[in-house]
């Protein structure tokens, strides 16, 4: 299990090769470096609502100093549920994180079942705790995707729901910009960053995790340790900024 030390120490080394990059391809789509922000669920909810993320407040000065570098297309997530989400603890009538089994709703033979964690109510749609939180520039976003907006369906991907059946307008957008390299910050990093991030190495991009810009629901390295044995890469925000300003 890789210590937060070792992992911003790693992610010293592949932000130079992101600056080297950017000095011999000069950020031209057709030398093959372009590159997208992608900002996940900086959520009232998330921040200090009823599934508030330890330190997430910390994060957002961070995420403001990238936002204004030069990406190509900003981008930012937004969990947006209907009242009785599957994902809902009250929904199932269960305690608040405790699991379940849960299928899709095409899944009539229930071959394909997913162990869900069952949330606290939160990120209703058209309700304050779904707004993104106060202080974030979110002038610059290009887009904003939805997830989580069907009520029998999880999406923890801002990429596609979890047994990967329907796909947002992520994918699509970002091919159509001819982005190259994602650079993921948001929350929680242990779930829906971690898995936006699985889905981008599968999608195709080059995939890159702004540890400084992040902050997660667990206290260890575990899911920075999966993500990094897919070949996601790991910089933090100085490292970024160096990259893009040269």
């Amino acid at each position: 299990m890789a210590s937060s030390h070792c992992i911003l120490d790693v992610g010293t080394a592949v932000g130079q090769l992101a600056l080297e990059m950017a000095e011999q391809n000069g950020k031209d789509v057709k030398f093959g470096f372009v590159p997208a922000l992608i900002v996940i669920d900086m959520q009232n909810d998330f921040v200090t609502g009823s599934l508030a993320v330890p330190g997430g407040e910390t994060i957002v000065d961070n995420i403001n100093s990238l936002i204004d570098l030069p990406f190509k297309v900003r981008v930012a997530t937004r969990d947006y549920h209907p009242d009785k989400h599957v994902s809902f603890a009250d929904t199932h009538k269960q305690d608040v994180f405790s699991k379940k089994i849960i299928y899709h709703p095409e899944d009539t033979e229930k071959k394909h079942g997913i162990d869900q964690v069952l949330w606290p109510v939160h990120c209703v749609a058209d309700t304050p705790g779904a707004d993104f939180v106060p202080g974030l520039n979110t002038s610059r976003f290009d887009i904003v995707i939805l997830k989580g907006i069907y009520p029998d369906i999880e999406s923890y991907s801002g990429f596609r729901d979890v047994w990967g059946r329907r796909e947002t307008d992520l994918p699509g957008f970002l091919r159509e910009k001819g982005i190259t390299d994602v650079y993921f910050v948001g929350l929680a990093g242990d779930f829906c960053v971690k898995f936006t991030a699985l889905d981008a190495v599968d999608y195709g991009f080059r995939t890159w995790v702004v540890t400084d810009a992040v902050k997660s629901i667990a206290s260890d390295d575990a899911h920075f340790t999966e993500m990094e044995s897919k070949g996601i890469k790991f910089l933090n925000t100085e490292d970024v900024q160096v990259a893009l300003r040269t």
